[in-house]
C-alpha cells in the first residue's frame, strides 16, 4: 500500500512540474496575426508551414484569418488588425500612392505567377487565343491583379479586351463562378480549385493558363507596415525562415504528399482534386522557390499595372521591397 502511495506522489509531483513547463513553452511563442486575401490552394506553402510545424520551430504562434478581398486585407493591416498581410503586391503600391507615412513593405514572396486559368464552356481541341474574339468573356474585378494579368495576356495575343470581345467585369469575385455556371459567358477566368471542379462536373474545360502567359511577378507576397518590421525584425526573420522551409518542402515532395498535408484547410474539396490543382501549380512554377522578390518581377508587375491603366506612378523596388530578410532566410 505504501508503495502505491509513494508511486502516486511521484506521479503527482511529476505532473506539477511538467504542466508549468508546457504552459511556459506555449507562452514563449510569439503570436503573429496573418490576414490572407482568400483561402486558396495557390497558397499551399503557407499551410504546409503551419501543419508541418515550421512556424512553431521558429517560436511563432500563427493566427490565420481570411479577410476576403485585397481592400479588406489591407484595411486589416493598416488598422493594426493584422501583423502580416498575404495579398498581391499591387496593394502596397496603391497605399504608397495615397502618401502613407508608414508604407507597407513586401518582405517575402509566396507565389510568382498569376493563378487563374482560361475556362471554356465548350471543348476545344486546338485552342488559339484568337478564338476569344467575338465571344463573351467573364473576367475578374477591375483593378485587381487577376483582371490586370488577364487583360495583359489578351493584349499580348493581339486582343483588345474592350473592342474584340464582350467583357463582363461587374460581377463580384465570389459570384463569378456561379454566374458562369448559370450560363453567363463563353469563357471565364477562374481560380483553382473551381476550374478543376467545374471540369470534373462537366461544366467546361481548362484551355489555357494566364500564369504561364503573364510571366513571373510578385502575385502574392507577405507584407507588413515598415514600423512593424523595424520593431519586430527578429520575428519577421523567423517568419520568413519558416516560409522558406515550407517552399523547400513543397518543391521536394510530390503533389499527393502536399495535398494530404493541407487537406484540413479545404474540407469541402476532395483529396484527388487538391492533388490535381497542386500538380498544376507546381508544373507551371506558380509557387515561388524562395521568398526573394527581385527587381525583374517588380518591374513586370508595374508593366502589367501600367498596361491596364491602374498604375498610379512607378515606384522604385527599394522603396517598397525589403530583400535583405528574404536573402538571409534563403542562405543555406
Amino acid at each position: 500500500m505504501k508503495k502505491w502511495i509513494k508511486a502516486g506522489w511521484i506521479i503527482l509531483i511529476a505532473c506539477i512540474l511538467i504542466v508549468p513547463l508546457a504552459a511556459c513553452g506555449k507562452e514563449d511563442l510569439t503570436k503573429v496575426r496573418i490576414a490572407e486575401v482568400t483561402r486558396s490552394l495557390f497558397y499551399a506553402p503557407q499551410y504546409v508551414a503551419i501543419e508541418k510545424g515550421f512556424f512553431k520551430k521558429e517560436g511563432l504562434d500563427i493566427d490565420l484569418k481570411t479577410t476576403a478581398g485585397g481592400d479588406k486585407t489591407m484595411t486589416a493591416l493598416l488598422s493594426n488588425g493584422a501583423d502580416v498581410a498575404l495579398v498581391g503586391s499591387e496593394t502596397s503600391i496603391y497605399v504608397a500612392a495615397q502618401g502613407s507615412k508608414d508604407p507597407v513593405i513586401n518582405f517575402a514572396q509566396l507565389t510568382q505567377t498569376d493563378g487563374t486559368f482560361l475556362f471554356s464552356r465548350k471543348k476545344i481541341d486546338n485552342f488559339n487565343w484568337n478564338m476569344l474574339k467575338g465571344s463573351t468573356f467573364l473576367g475578374q474585378r477591375k483593378g485587381g491583379m487577376p483582371q490586370m494579368a488577364g487583360e495583359f495576356v489578351l493584349k499580348k495575343h493581339g486582343i483588345n479586351p474592350q473592342k474584340d470581345l464582350k467583357l463582363i467585369q461587374n460581377i463580384d469575385y465570389a459570384n463569378i463562378s456561379t454566374a458562369f455556371a448559370s450560363g453567363t459567358g463563353d469563357f471565364v477566368q477562374l481560380f483553382e480549385p473551381t476550374a478543376s471542379i467545374f471540369e470534373k462536373e462537366g461544366k467546361g474545360h481548362i484551355v489555357a493558363s494566364f500564369g504561364t502567359e503573364s510571366g513571373h511577378l510578385p502575385y502574392t507576397t507577405y507584407m507588413s507596415k515598415k514600423s512593424f518590421i523595424k520593431k519586430n525584425k527578429s520575428t519577421v526573420e523567423k517568419f520568413t525562415r519558416a516560409i522558406k522551409e515550407a517552399q523547400d518542402w513543397v518543391q521536394k515532395h510530390n503533389a499527393g504528399e502536399v495535398a494530404k498535408v493541407i487537406q484540413p484547410y479545404f474540407e469541402d474539396t476532395d483529396l484527388q482534386t487538391i492533388e490535381t490543382v497542386i500538380n498544376r501549380y507546381k508544373s507551371q512554377g506558380s509557387y515561388a522557390t524562395d521568398p526573394i522578390l527581385d527587381k525583374k518581377e517588380w518591374n513586370n508587375l508595374q508593366d502589367i499595372m501600367n498596361e491596364a491603366g491602374e498604375l498610379p506612378s512607378r515606384v522604385e523596388h527599394s522603396k517598397l521591397v525589403n530583400t535583405e530578410i528574404a536573402e538571409k532566410a534563403s542562405k543555406k
